[in-house]
């Protein structure tokens, strides 16, 4: 089979990436993406790889990046449109591989337009296919396309009962991220790198966390902060009043659907709210998100290293740092879930916690017993590179796609 992962990378990744690398975005197509290949961000080429061991014929593309696109663009003669470049490259570049599957690595960033279209002008794709770890809003894309894959056992139950074919697929480490690490002894005590979103079923528990091992531990916490603008801030409460003005002139039974910009705010569906703020004694202790290798050496030079899965994941363990922080060979303390003993040895493995006082606890347990903390930092490595490979993930996934098509 022909098989093409569509993935989209966040520009604030891109941008250190390029930035750290002056030269490279004058380079052509191959270079530039063997080179983000190589970084090691998100699931990178892993996937891709081990199909590609299996037989397959496959390619990623990375359609956020506009360096690499537009090296792509030049390279095969293909006009750079003013707008939605995205979407037009990428719709080029598929055409010019001819898949037979279509793998969307990233659910928020396309919708089920996107993927009607590219059926429509590539007829060689016989399977569209979506990766969703994380809450979404509108189930059309899911619904626009033959299979949602999902870490998430829950994730899983709920698209079944929406009658999508779902497979469940958990992630897993690819190996050779090894020969790219600084082959460094753990510097760090304790550490914590990932997002802290506080959407609703994010990170909204990672956070309460987060706040309270400020307070009673040293923890080092890589993540990106934001806070929004007073722009931003200003727009919000107009958007409130405005709500609750036409609430209120409903309420007296003024008619609004006469006046255009009153009868858009009439026809919300609930009241805005305002940007979530992060907790003060997080953003105040935390640097820079880091991302690929410099990720994967931070998390390899920690004596420690703490894991929270996303609200959604109330009972099950599915996240991605499971499988990074040992593959890496860190000390893993994650929240404990009812699947973990089918992925991990508990206090064997890795460490688990169920409240933020056995967390603090473990920590420092952890710190004060060298010799223990290492042997089980070793044994989860050594779980992880027998049994959740993404060689060994790539054999699943193949045989979702054999049965499928």
């Amino acid at each position: 089979m022909r098989i093409l992962k569509l993935s989209v990378y966040p520009a604030v990744y891109l941008s250190s990436f390029y930035r750290a690398r002056p030269i490279l975005a004058r380079e052509d197509y191959a270079t530039q993406h063997a080179a983000l290949m190589h970084d090691a961000f998100g699931s990178a080429d892993f996937w891709t790889a081990a199909l590609a061991a299996l037989g397959h014929v496959t390619t990623d593309l990375i359609i956020t990046a506009e360096p690499l696109q537009r090296a792509w663009a030049r390279e095969n003669d293909t006009p750079w449109p003013a707008t939605q470049w995205e979407f037009a490259i990428a719709r080029a570049q598929i055409r010019a591989f001819r898949p037979d599957v279509l793998l969307v690595a990233d659910y928020s960033f396309v919708d089920a337009a996107f993927l009607r279209q590219l059926r429509s002008e590539c007829p060689s794709i016989r399977q569209t296919i979506v990766w969703c770890g994380a809450p979404y809003r509108n189930a059309d894309l899911f619904r626009a396309c033959d299979m949602v894959l999902s870490c998430v056992p829950e994730l899983v139950e709920d698209f079944r009962a929406q009658g999508l074919r779902t497979e469940h697929l958990h992630h897993a480490f690819a190996p050779r991220i090894l020969e790219g690490l600084t082959p460094t002894a753990p510097s760090v005590d304790f550490t914590f790198l990932g997002s802290v979103s506080l959407a609703s079923s994010f990170h909204r528990e990672r956070e309460r966390i987060l706040a309270a091992l400020v307070d009673e531990t040293n923890i080092e916490i890589y993540t990106g902060v934001t806070t929004p603008s007073l722009r931003k801030r200003a727009g919000e409460q107009a958007r409130i009043l405005a709500f609750d003005a036409v609430t209120q002139a409903k309420k007296l039974g003024l008619s609004l659907t006469k006046v255009p910009v009153i009868g858009k705010v009439a026809r919300w569906p609930a009241r805005p709210g305002r940007s979530a703020t992060i907790d003060a004694r997080i953003a105040k202790r935390a640097t820079s998100a880091l991302y690929g290798l410099a990720m994967f050496n931070r998390l390899r030079d920690s004596r420690v290293t703490l894991n929270t899965h996303i609200d959604i994941s109330r009972h099950n363990a599915s996240n991605m740092r499971l499988f990074e922080a040992t593959g890496v060979g860190a000390c893993l303390l994650t929240d404990r879930k009812d699947n973990l003993r089918e992925l991990f040895e508990p206090d064997a493995e890795v460490v688990t916690y169920d409240s933020v006082a056995e967390c603090v606890e473990k920590v420092r347990y952890l710190l004060s017993h060298d010799n223990e903390r290492a042997a089980i930092a070793a044994a989860g490595q050594r779980r992880t590179l027998r049994d959740h490979t993404f060689a060994q993930r790539g054999q699943q996934l193949d045989a979702i796609l054999r049965e499928s098509i």
